[in-house]
């Protein structure tokens, strides 16, 4: 594994890891809201032995890319970003995007200049449509809502999170959930842990994702994806709460060029529920459009 640093614009940064060789194909992996590139389990080093360059990248705001000072953490300067970091790969990635990380790679693929090339080779969304249930993104502001003071322990980290997804077997080791906090000083001095993002994104989000916005924001989106060229599938989470049987089967009916599957005993965050079906998954679809590992 190797530490890489994109600068996407004057002196801001954001942080990845890389598997693999890198005059392979590339496979770009976002994450979602909240988590940070640590969020993927093993998907980047299978992605790696299976003949891609994987790169997980941290989004700006979470775990080690820069925050910004102004909250500039809006679906425009993630695409911006991710146009960005693109720009400085040797070959056009295939995108893996995970909630926020797939409406990412919808909208900067999507809504490229007419006349452009694709950004990209392909796109997986994981998790994610133009459309989602908004008593399951409730159910996520509320979860990043919580704690915003810290935990005492891992431990007590790890409880919210299994009350958050009751649904995943509990690790026999925090290890994992570790890399996604950070250990700091409180305004009363003791030391805790704190989720790795900046707070400042919660505002941001709550105001462009308000109910009002919905329709806006998802006609947005289906003219994106409707825009789309390359390859795409979705993954839905068997048990998902946020993109439901209905919604993925509106999406598929309004892009039929979109391919899909379903990860049983999955909800949202697929790719920490059931990390090896998923890969699995983005393996079988990748090796199928472009070759690799076959």
């Amino acid at each position: 594994m190797k530490s890489l640093r994109f600068e996407t614009e004057p002196n801001f940064f954001l942080t990845a890891d890389a598997w693999g060789d890198p005059s392979n194909p590339p496979v770009l992996l976002l994450h979602g809201g909240g988590q940070t590139r640590h969020s993927w389990g093993d998907t980047a080093r299978w992605l790696a032995d299976a003949g891609w360059y994987a790169i997980a990248l941290d989004a700006r705001g979470h775990g080690d890319s820069d925050w910004s000072a102004d909250g500039q953490y809006t679906i425009d300067y993630l695409a911006k970003d991710l146009r960005a970091v693109v720009a400085q790969l040797d070959q056009k990635p295939a995108l893996v995007g995970a909630s926020m990380g797939g409406m990412t790679a919808l909208i900067a693929e999507g809504e490229r200049p007419a006349g452009t090339e694709s950004i990209c080779t392909a796109i997986v969304l994981v998790d994610i449509a133009p459309r989602t249930e908004q008593k399951g993104i409730e159910r996520i502001f509320a979860f990043m809502s919580n704690n915003q003071d810290g935990f005492a322990s891992l431990t007590e980290a790890a409880e919210a999170v299994a009350a958050y997804l009751p649904h995943r077997p509990r690790p026999s080791d925090h290890s994992r959930l570790e890399k996604n906090l950070r250990l700091r000083q409180s305004p009363t001095g003791e030391l805790r842990y704190y989720w790795h993002w900046d707070p400042t994104m919660l505002s941001v989000w709550r105001h462009t994702t308000s109910p009002d916005k919905q329709i806006q924001n998802e006609e947005r989106l289906y003219r994106a994806a409707n825009a789309l060229t390359v390859p795409t599938l979705i993954v839905r989470g068997g048990i998902s709460d946020v993109v439901s049987e209905k919604v993925m089967a509106e999406f598929l009916d309004a892009v039929p060029h979109v391919q899909s599957v379903s990860v049983a005993d999955a909800g949202h965050m697929v790719a920490g529920d059931s990390n090896h079906a998923f890969t699995r998954a983005v393996i079988e679809f990748l090796s199928g459009v472009s070759g690799v590992g076959k």
